[in-house]
């Protein structure tokens, strides 16, 4: 459960830095790319601070009996 909070709260991330830089400031692309960069150092060291704070707020990777994922 808990991969999947901190992949949609990424893909959010990366849909609304892109609207903004398409209709604020197309310096927002600089968060973006701190999302992806983000992401990458992630998958390589297996480290995430948004797992860390997605802890410290409950949610857990269990799945419940009759859950999928």
């Amino acid at each position: 459960m808990k991969n999947r909070v901190v992949r949609g709260i990424a893909g959010t991330f990366v849909i609304v830095s892109l609207l903004l830089a398409v209709y604020v400031n197309i310096n927002w692309l600089w968060f973006t790319a701190f999302v992806g960069a983000n992401l990458l150092q992630s998958s390589l060291t297996h480290w995430c601070l948004m797992d860390k704070i997605l802890e410290r707020l409950g949610v857990t990777d269990e799945v419940k009996p009759g859950q999928k994922c």
